[in-house]
């Protein structure tokens, strides 16, 4: 196939409040017949003009490098600040607005994109993407490529003289375009039909990375993903333990290992909050379900609101599911409050009860119960001294817990608010790890970590203890 030395993206974002939700659209075109080849959009919760206006611009140049890798792309929008700060005539200087210009200035290799300003009415189409966006989310809903009306948005009168402009450098490129869109329609017919409209790109972090056309050229393409395991559960205090519970019949029937066929259904995403820091966790002492139900401190209370704060700048969270315990809702409302949003509470993402351990060193714990803590140590079926739960059972709780959510959430951006054995646990699980893995990993209060989970059962980490937003 010919490939088009050029196309076209449209981009656009806007804030009802700026700071207030939020939205993006943008819209690939061929530039030889300007036929629309990609469009994208996304409600992304409260967030500001520039953030969303930003956002757009990486959604499209995401959507053009999936149609052709090696293509050359006119940006354009009506953004100057955007516009002027990627052509780097201008400074950024705002924190929000760095990440997200590296990220854009990251998908194709420099000098393969330029951009141009133009005005508002020329950038209809993209605009419209991006209320289409906020309407939905203001519905409680996603956008959805079914009900997009924004093409038809366009002028007449201004599509003619971007044909026109856009054949004098196309060249012999119309072809291969034509060529390349029969197939697209063909392919994508068959693959979207009744299904939910795809994330629209992956900002590096939390945001499902899916596109129309990767679905299109599906039969060409392999993931690497992991299969299904299940993993030990580990305590507030993170002793090391050298034993994991074996994989549950669920997680040894998910089939095969290795290289597979993707599932290009848009994954549940699950961004994994560690609840901020009580009184017991700089202590580092055993703080479990079972125990006093400690809040958070006044440290806590700030790298709440950290989290909450940068959770509301990337504008990617749909929905909040939260441990019940007090430190977790309370991290959770702080994200709540920012977002708009309501907290729904699973039991399934407490923490582990430690029994007569809670509130304990493991210092203290090793001089008051040596032989418990040694038969504790030794097996994942032992129980902490009391009654409290053996890492086994956390291990199962914790994967139906994920298998729940994961069913109810398809296709969504979800904040689970939870604690070090759950968080562990899904990280473990997803990446199919051997069990001392779990004691490798630096767990912060306050930290992100990231799991997608597709339809097929497959997972892919995205993240692992995030502490950015804390510095």
């Amino acid at each position: 196939m010919t490939m088009p030395r050029e196309l076209i993206v449209e981009a656009d974002g806007g804030s009802r409040g700026n700071p207030g939700p939020a939205g993006y659209g943008a819209v690939v075109l061929d530039p030889a017949t300007g036929a629309t080849l990609a469009e994208r959009a996304e409600f992304i919760g409260v967030a500001t003009n520039n953030v969303a206006e930003y956002k757009g611009l990486v959604a499209g140049l995401r959507a053009a490098l999936d149609l052709f890798p090696d293509a050359a792309v006119h940006v354009r929008m009506d953004s100057k600040l955007v516009v002027e700060q990627m052509s780097g005539r201008w400074k950024i200087k705002h924190p929000d607005m760095k990440p997200l210009a590296a990220e854009a200035g990251r998908i194709f290799p420099p000098g393969r994109v330029r951009y141009e300003w133009i005005p508002r009415e020329r950038n209809k189409h993209a605009d419209r993407l991006a209320n289409e966006a906020m309407d939905a989310g203001r519905r409680g809903e996603q956008w959805s490529p079914a009900a997009s009306s924004a093409v038809f948005d366009r002028p007449a009168a201004d599509l003619t003289a971007d044909l026109a402009a856009a054949r004098k450098s196309a060249g012999d490129a119309t072809a291969g375009a034509a060529r390349a869109r029969a197939a697209l329609s063909g392919a994508t017919a068959a693959t979207t039909a009744g299904r939910p409209s795809a994330a629209p790109a992956d900002d590096g972090l939390f945001t499902p990375d899916e596109a129309l056309a990767a679905q299109a050229r599906a039969s060409l393409a392999a993931a690497a993903t992991v299969d299904r395991t299940t993993a030990t559960g580990d305590f507030e205090a993170e002793a090391a333990h050298p034993e994991t519970p074996a994989a549950t019949p669920a997680a040894e029937a998910s089939g095969a290992r290795g290289w597979a066929g993707p599932d290009m259904g848009a994954p549940a995403t699950f961004v994994l909050l560690r609840h901020g820091e009580t009184a017991l966790t700089p202590e580092k002492r055993f703080s479990g379900s079972g125990g006093a139900d400690p809040e958070l401190s006044p440290a806590g209370l700030r790298q709440a609101e950290a989290a909450a704060a940068a959770l509301a700048a990337r504008g990617t969270i749909q929905e909040i599911v939260s441990s019940p315990l007090t430190r977790c809702l309370q991290t959770a409302q702080a994200v709540a409050t920012r977002l708009g949003l309501e907290v729904r509470v699973d039991n399934g993402l407490r923490e582990t009860d430690f029994g007569a351990w809670e509130g304990l060193t493991f210092a203290e714990v090793r001089e008051r119960y040596p032989d418990d803590l040694d038969a504790w140590l030794a097996s994942a079926k032992a129980e902490p001294t009391g009654g409290g739960e053996s890492f086994a059972t956390v291990a199962r709780r914790v994967a139906a817990a994920r298998d729940r959510l994961t069913a109810a959430y398809a296709g969504r951006t979800v904040l689970l608010v939870t604690h070090v054995t759950p968080v562990k646990t899904l990280i473990r699980l997803a990446l199919g790890a051997p069990p001392e893995s779990l004691f490798r990993m630096e767990l912060s209060a306050a930290s992100f970590s990231a799991v997608a989970y597709y339809a097929d059962g497959n997972a892919s980490v995205r993240l692992l203890n995030d502490t950015s937003h804390l510095r």
